[in-house]
This record gives structure tokens, C-alpha cells and sequence, in this order.
């Protein structure tokens, strides 16, 4: 007996089995229990080994429709891989003149003469849109990772006709059964779904949030079966539209669609977002959030449904969104109203009442927390006073995006140092100025810590140790000899005699030619 196997680099390698005829008499009266299951374990191992290597006879074929087919019926590209599954593929080719209407799939198992073997199949169906003879000109499918070429064909498209049946439609499985199966009838089930664009805001001051989200919603009653198709491409595709030039984008960065129950209209609806961030308008005007397609693989069920075969059909669906319009009012009139972050805002500290030597340094923290661009906040504003040295500070942020809004912690820490000795309000040195959207009124954050600092004047140490500069920087670099003024003196007259003879000279030339 021999087995031809063919694989992807295109040689034929022959494999001779021997077929391994064991009789086995058994009689229950002579066997005890250990025996049975040693014969079971056995029996297993040769049905596991011929199974395994059954499998390697792989075999990728693919089959094209009818040459000729009417105008109401349907052209199929079917590909069937031998023992093993169906584990990914590519799109199948565009075909003029007809339409995509879906994906199939099918398997089935053989057992002939004690060999077992199975085949898995797709299949992708085609609508003619009109009649004529059309070419699906030479093409290739990858399947599994590789690419299987078909030089295809031409298919004649004539009138509509009455229905026929399909013989041989599930392969080998009709000889099993005997008889034959028509071609299955897939129907759509109406759906309850669609796909929605929310904002929480529809009117906002320049720099204040607008939360936007994008989101399927199926009702829980809802019998028509779904699948997502591929959402990070056309995820891709819709922040190209909805983004704003003239914001500031805080994404939620979601990674993985989950199911969320919501309810509302008195309806309980399953929510998967697949889209949210928060923007923050630079500008006065009008954001656009425009309407976007929604593509889902909506399944066809078969109206009689087979044990063998596909009982559905892979079919798509568009939903499209309700665009969204977004006012942006300007802040009120302010000295700093160009500058001044928007939001809800607190001051932290890392102390409130501290003491300390004079000269003696140490760190204050003016952190800035709340809700809004956490990103846009500036250091606070430092009023100099003589008696408090300050460097500039250190800045750590952390934002958080969760329940639909910004929010987080921008932290300025300072290195300060006071040279005389009394009481200090850290208020009289630092200001933070600030819009709240809900009171449509600027605020101001101070501090409330008091610094009380003890200990002798270092005053005169603190201007000793700076660095003078200038010309003082030079003392050590200058030689310290004494100059004789007098030489100084001769060079002097000695260039000035020299620029009189010149001037006299030149007065002698010009006399002479006239």
C-alpha cells in the first residue's frame, strides 16, 4: 500500500506502509483484568501512531464554481486543506462583476478500509451583479502562513433560473450518509445593535475636558450573532476623522474589548467601547466629532440546520455613528487668561509648620492635583524675597485615566535656604493662578505652610561664599609686578610724533602737484 504525500516545496515523497495483521482471540474465561487493559494501552498506542502519522498527509487544494451559473445564483472559491485545521487566512481575490456575500466552513472524516482521514474547507461566496462572461484572472490565497496559486478561470453569467440541487455539495460525507445535500439556505436574524459616539459635554471653556467615546451596544436580547472585525485597523482609520487639530488628545489607550452592562431608555444593552479620551481645546470655536463607520461580521444562520457543514454564513455589517458638535467658549478677561491652566484643583504639601537653622537647607513640595490637563501645569509664580534663596525646582507628574475623566498630581519641589532668623509664610513667596470651569471663576492657590527659623545671622557667610565674578575672577589669574608709568608715557609720545610727521608729510604731497 502506498501513500503519496505532497508538500509545500513541491516533491512527491512515497512512503510504503506495512499493513499489520494482528489476530487476537480472546476469550474472558482465560484473561484476567491486567491482560485488558494491557491489550487497551496497546490498541491505543497503534491507533494514536497511525493517526499522527496520517496527519502528515497534508494536502492544500483549491476548487473554483461552475463555468456558467445565472444570474440569481452563487460562484464559490473553496479551499480544502487534508488532515489538518483551517488555522488563518487571507482575504480571498475580488472578482469583477460579482460581489463578496460571505464566508463557509465545513469539515468531514473518512474511514475507508480502516484509514481515517478528514478534510476542512472554506469556502467564499460570490454575487454576480450582472450578466456577461468575466475573467478571475490567476490568483493565490495564504493559508496557514503560505501561499497556494490558482490560475482561475472565466464564468459565463446568464439569466436567472430555477434552483437546482447541488450534488456532492458536503464531499465525501453525502457517500457516507448516501444521497445527497442541497445547497443550505442561510437566513439574516434582525438584529438589535448599533454603534454610538458620546460626549459628556456639548459646551466647555478653552482648556476644559471633553470625555468622547466610541462604542457598540447590543441589547440583551439581541439573537443576531456578532463578531468584532479587526478593531485596531479600523480603529486606526476613525481617529484619523475624529481627532481635532486643535486639541489636546488624553488617550485611554484601551487594549482589549470588554463587555460592560449599561441601561437606559429602560433597556439593559451590553456596551464593548472601543475607543476613549479626553480633549482639551486650545482655541475658542467649535469642535466636530464626525459620523464613522462601524464594520461587524454579522453570521447568516441556516434556516435547516445539518450535523455536518457550516450552519452559518459569515456576513458583514456597517454601523454608523451620530457626529457630535462641541462649542468652545473663551476664558473671561485676565492678565494671564493665555496662560492659566483649566480645571479642578487642590494644593499638597509636604509640611505645614517646620523649623529650622539659619543657613540651613531643605526641600518644600508645591504640588498641584485635581482634574484637567495635567500636562499644561505651569510652576507656580515666586515672588523674590532677600531673605529666601531658592533654586529651580524639580518636577514629577502622574496621571490617571479612569471613570471618564483626568486626573493626577504635577509636584514642583524646591531647595530653600534662609539666612536670618523669624517667621516665613511660604503664601507670601508662592502663587498658583488657575480657571475653575464650575464656578466660571480664576482662583488662586497658596501655600499654608510658615517656616520658623532660628539660630544667628548668615547674612555675611551666605555673601561670602557666593561667587563675586567679573573682575574678580581674574585676581588670581593677573600678575601681581608693578608697572613703570613712565614707559607708558614715551610709548605715548612716540606715536604721536609719528602720526604728526605722517599728516605733514601728506600735506607736502598734495602741494607739490598742484
Amino acid at each position: 500500500m502506498f501513500v503519496q504525500v505532497q508538500f509545500n516545496n513541491g516533491y512527491d515523497t512515497r512512503y510504503r506502509l506495512l499493513r499489520l495483521k494482528y489476530k487476537v482471540n480472546l476469550r474472558s474465561s482465560r484473561i484476567n483484568t491486567n491482560m485488558k487493559l494491557t491489550i487497551a494501552k496497546c490498541l491505543f498506542v497503534l491507533l494514536f501512531g497511525f493517526i499522527s502519522f496520517n496527519t502528515w498527509a497534508q494536502e492544500i487544494t483549491i476548487e473554483l464554481g461552475p463555468d456558467e451559473i445565472g444570474l440569481n445564483e452563487t460562484f464559490n472559491i473553496k479551499v480544502t486543506i487534508s488532515n489538518d485545521k483551517i488555522k488563518s487566512y487571507d482575504q480571498f481575490p475580488e472578482i469583477p462583476g460579482f460581489q463578496k456575500q460571505g464566508l463557509s466552513q465545513s469539515s468531514s472524516m473518512n474511514l475507508i478500509n480502516g484509514q481515517m482521514s478528514s478534510t476542512n474547507s472554506i469556502i467564499q461566496y460570490y454575487k454576480p451583479t450582472k450578466k456577461g462572461r468575466f475573467q478571475t484572472g490567476s490568483f493565490s490565497v495564504k493559508i496557514n502562513g503560505n501561499d497556494y496559486a490558482s490560475p482561475g478561470k472565466s464564468i459565463n453569467v446568464v439569466d436567472a433560473r430555477a434552483a437546482q440541487r447541488t450534488p456532492g455539495l458536503f464531499g465525501p460525507t453525502d457517500d457516507l450518509f448516501g444521497g445527497t445535500q442541497a445547497e443550505p439556505e442561510f437566513i439574516e436574524i434582525e438584529d438589535d445593535a448599533f454603534f454610538a459616539s458620546t460626549v459628556n459635554k456639548e459646551e466647555v471653556f478653552v482648556g476644559e475636558g471633553i470625555n468622547v467615546s466610541l462604542a457598540f451596544y447590543m441589547s440583551e436580547t439581541n439573537q443576531a450573532p456578532f463578531q468584532f472585525y479587526e478593531p485596531g485597523r479600523q480603529l486606526d482609520e476613525m481617529l484619523k476623522k475624529i481627532k481635532p487639530s486643535n486639541a489636546w488628545e488624553e488617550n485611554f489607550n484601551i487594549t482589549s474589548i470588554q463587555p460592560e452592562k449599561v441601561t437606559f431608555n429602560g433597556k439593559n444593552w451590553i456596551k464593548y467601547k472601543v475607543y476613549e479620551a479626553v480633549f482639551f481645546p486650545f482655541s475658542e470655536g467649535e469642535i466636530n466629532i464626525p459620523s464613522v463607520a462601524w464594520e461587524m461580521i454579522k453570521y447568516k444562520l441556516a434556516k435547516n440546520p445539518t450535523f455536518f457543514g457550516s450552519n452559518r454564513l459569515e456576513d458583514f455589517k456597517t454601523f454608523y455613528s451620530s457626529g457630535k458638535k462641541i462649542k468652545v467658549k473663551p476664558l473671561p478677561p485676565h492678565p494671564l487668561k493665555n496662560e492659566v491652566s483649566v480645571g479642578l484643583y487642590q494644593l499638597r504639601e509636604n509640611f505645614t509648620d517646620l523649623q529650622v537653622q539659619t543657613g540651613e537647607g531643605f526641600t518644600y513640595n508645591f504640588g498641584v492635583s485635581g482634574e484637567g490637563n495635567i500636562n499644561s501645569i505651569s510652576p507656580p509664580k515666586a515672588n523674590q524675597i532677600q531673605k529666601l534663596n531658592t533654586y529651580d525646582p524639580n518636577v514629577r507628574q502622574q496621571i490617571n485615566r479612569g471613570n471618564g475623566r483626568i486626573s493626577g498630581i504635577k509636584e514642583f519641589t524646591y531647595f530653600l535656604t534662609l539666612n536670618e532668623a523669624g517667621e516665613v509664610k511660604l503664601a507670601d513667596h508662592f502663587n498658583w493662578i488657575y480657571f475653575n470651569p464650575n464656578t466660571e471663576k480664576y482662583d488662586t492657590l497658596r501655600p499654608k505652610s510658615v517656616i520658623r527659623v532660628v539660630g544667628e545671622s548668615k547674612v555675611n557667610q551666605a555673601i561670602s561664599n557666593q561667587r563675586l565674578g567679573g573682575i574678580y575672577d581674574l585676581i588670581e589669574l593677573e600678575d601681581n609686578k608693578l608697572l613703570n608709568q613712565r614707559y607708558k608715557y614715551y610709548f605715548s609720545l612716540f606715536i604721536n610724533l609719528l602720526l604728526a610727521a605722517s599728516v605733514i608729510l601728506l600735506a607736502v604731497l598734495i602741494m607739490k602737484k598742484r
